[in-house]
């Protein structure tokens, strides 16, 4: 089976981290072969070709320039025309659905919509992608296939958690734990809270930091911002978060990490995960891999966390309750035997949700169903 994955290419986040594992995940493809297009060269292009992906960059693509948009889906038909004879593809997120759904159309190939995470519905590209209904909408989470119907609310769909991703190293192993404490000067007796996303504002930092606030009376604790700022908001955001951590009175105990590329390497360093969200998660890579580290989580009940999280192995607080996320911390924090209860209940929770190989088994089976429904309409 040899399956196309059309994106976009230009952010790196829990998104390409997933799709990079299916690169890395060799051993558990199976009958598919993947192949990637996409629009934007950058560090999740060169990750997929570092695991011997092939990658076809259809060039910068911008609605408000329609020539860019006419020549990338030339470029799409001519490798569907000329490629391996593609069984099956996948378009991920809304503007791929978009711009590229009705080239897969028009090639007569199965399509799929992957959502990987929440949406509203109502944006241009969701009504745009709404013209080209797929065979099969795969959502990460039952919230996110929920949020999807609004763009297709007739089509077949199949909610996919997302595989453990697979870290580069043995994360468990105690000397990586107290490589990078000494690395990041937290000691061997510090509660290491630790958040990794990008900075966008609808994942909470700026919450987390002010939960950070109401416990800066209880000592013992330090906290890593591990996340890179790839658009210009972002990037003023971050700058805020600066001024933030300052006026809160926190800044000597937060440390700002940047983009890092070795999370699963912190994690194992770390002691728990927080993220205050604003806006609901599909089904998080970085709670995911928290999980795998043995990490309990506290944060917001919302979108699919409440799928993946539960009072054994977490703290979910009500939206827009910074005391609650507050309260959750300082109870981790000064419980080690309860932290450590609920982080055992994580690996197994972890497990239990995202085998990499029954998950991606299950992918290869969904996409497999889908080829004969297509054939057959």
């Amino acid at each position: 089976m040899n399956v196309l994955h059309v994106g976009i290419g230009n952010l790196f986040g829990g998104v390409e981290t997933f799709l990079v594992s299916l690169g890395r995940r060799r051993d558990l493809w199976g009958p598919a072969r993947h192949r990637f297009a996409l629009c934007v060269e950058g560090r999740f292009s060169r990750e997929l070709a570092e695991h011997e992906v092939p990658v076809t960059l259809l060039g910068a693509t911008r609605v408000s320039r329609p020539w860019t948009v006419l020549r990338a889906r030339r470029r799409l038909a001519d490798l569907i025309r000329n490629g391996p004879g593609f069984d099956v593809a996948i378009c991920h997120a809304s503007w791929p659905q978009a711009v590229f759904g009705p080239v897969v159309r028009d090639a007569g190939l199965p399509l799929v919509f992957y959502l990987h995470g929440p949406t509203g519905g109502g944006h241009w590209t969701d009504r745009w992608a709404a013209r080209t209904p797929p065979d099969l909408m795969i959502g990460v989470s039952r919230h996110t296939v929920e949020t999807g119907r609004r763009i297709f609310p007739n089509c077949p769909a199949e909610v996919l958690n997302y595989p453990i991703p697979w870290p580069d190293a043995d994360t468990d192993d105690p000397a990586v734990r107290a490589e990078v404490r000494t690395e990041l000067g937290a000691s061997p007796d510090d509660t290491v809270i630790m958040q990794a996303s990008r900075m966008e504002p609808w994942k909470g930092t700026d919450q987390h930091l002010r939960a950070l606030a109401l416990i800066r009376d209880l000592p013992g604790w330090t906290c890593w911002i591990a996340g890179g700022s790839q658009r210009p908001y972002e990037r003023r955001y971050r700058e805020e978060l600066g001024r933030l951590v300052e006026e809160l009175g926190v800044a000597d105990r937060v440390r700002f990490l940047g983009e890092r590329r070795d999370v699963p390497r912190l994690l194992a360093a770390a002691d728990i995960l927080c993220q205050a969200n604003r806006g609901p998660e599909g089904f998080s890579l970085a709670f995911m891999e928290a999980f795998h580290a043995g990490l309990p989580i506290v944060t917001i009940a919302m979108g699919g966390a409440p799928e993946l999280i539960d009072e054994t192995c977490g703290v979910l607080a009500p939206p827009g309750d910074i005391d609650a996320v507050a309260d959750g911390l300082r109870k981790l924090i000064v419980d080690t035997d309860l932290r450590r209860r609920m982080g055992a209940a994580a690996r197994r929770r972890v497990w239990e949700t995202s085998d990499p190989a029954t998950q991606l088994g299950r992918l290869v089976d969904l996409l497999a169903s889908v080829i004969p429904r297509a054939v057959a309409g």
